[in-house]
């Protein structure tokens, strides 16, 4: 069979040679991680042999992979056989402020590889593979292992940690006096808005499991004197009466059935001027190939496959957001190169529909 013109041309078949090749990355990065490459080098240069030694590793195959970290700008070679982290890698250091460390042995570790090897289950029947691979829910999963519930709660908390900075430069919480953040984990996320705002007092809430680190993360921040920790369930209740209710990263987790149970909850505990905030991914409503869609369109297929969840565009945020009793205000695009938005809402005038 011969190639047509198209598929003969060398650039077409490299972009896409490109693409069938990119689980090596996520592979490669992974095994770096497990071994702790970054941070056997936070102190400076070593060479291949050393690394090797370190981690008891094979030498020439922990060489080959230091190479491709080279290409992949994770580590620098200043000389032959010598390794350096570059200020990308910096970023898996486990020590490291924003460490995408849990990140990384979240996503690319064999339980979300084996749900994401049947991302074709999910699209041919509507399932989560997730459930179908492993027999029961993600969340359900890591409950049911401390150790990888805290490997969870610490890649969430790293990630709302780096994220702070970001959502203060797009949303203003000066004029608010209490704020509960819905499903807020660790407390990284709202101790780092009250950090910023010294009159502000707040409320975290989670499951028993994701506030487990909740007390220390605020007291670290210098903020428990203003901050709660509440144990509890956002699909039966969350305090009431706050001025603004956060939620980030929350709806993407759970199809719109389950949404709609959340966001009632809130808005029966919310007062008529309290303010609903969701710090969300934004689908674009036409996709494009610029560089920061890619980030949305594969997080809502790792959402499918590992939650049932979705990216949603402004348009399916209102249609949930008026189902729940709520109006949508505005909504605020982070600064790029952020793909996230500040969606805001108040409760609609009219008695939310029922079914909460």
């Amino acid at each position: 069979m011969e190639l047509t013109p198209t598929a003969a041309r060398p650039g077409l078949r490299h972009r896409m040679q490109q693409l069938i090749y990119g689980f090596f990355t996520a592979q490669t990065l992974h095994v770096a991680v497990r071994l702790r490459i970054p941070d056997l080098l936070a102190d400076g240069p070593r060479d291949a042999a050393d690394l090797a030694a370190a981690t008891g590793a094979d030498a020439p195959s922990l060489r080959r992979l230091l190479r491709a970290l080279v290409h992949l700008e994770v580590l620098d070679e200043p000389s032959p056989g010598t390794f350096a982290l570059t200020e990308q890698g910096e970023v898996l250091r486990a020590d490291v402020t924003g460490s995408m460390r849990e990140l990384v042995l979240l996503l690319s570790g064999p339980e979300s590889w084996a749900a994401w090897g049947r991302l074709e289950h999910s699209v041919r029947t509507g399932e989560v593979a997730w459930d179908h691979v492993h027999g029961r829910s993600c969340f359900d999963h890591l409950m049911a292992d401390p150790g990888r519930q805290a490997a969870f709660n610490a890649a969430m908390a790293e990630g709302s940690r780096a994220f702070v900075p970001t959502l203060l430069s797009a949303y203003d919480f000066g004029d608010l006096d209490t704020v509960v953040d819905v499903g807020g984990g660790s407390g990284a996320l709202l101790a780092g808005v009250l950090a910023a705002h010294p009159h502000l007092r707040g409320t975290v809430l989670d499951t028993p499991d994701g506030v487990a680190d909740a007390a220390r993360t605020v007291a670290e921040q210098g903020v428990a004197d203003r901050c709660r920790v509440e144990a509890g369930d956002f699909f039966v209740s969350v305090p009431p009466g706050a001025d603004a209710y956060v939620l980030k990263s929350v709806l993407h987790d759970w199809d719109d059935e389950q949404c709609l149970r959340i966001l009632r909850t809130v808005r029966r505990a919310a007062r008529p001027d309290s303010r609903l905030l969701l710090i969300e991914s934004l689908m674009p409503a036409t996709v494009t190939t610029a560089p920061s869609v890619a980030q949305v369109v594969m997080n809502d297929l790792n959402m499918m496959v590992c939650h049932g969840g979705r990216e949603r565009t402004v348009a399916e945020f209102r249609e949930l957001l008026r189902a729940a009793g709520f109006r949508l205000e505005s909504v605020t695009p982070c600064p790029a190169p952020s793909v996230v938005g500040v969606v805001e809402a108040v409760p609609s005038p009219a008695a939310p529909a029922d079914g909460g």
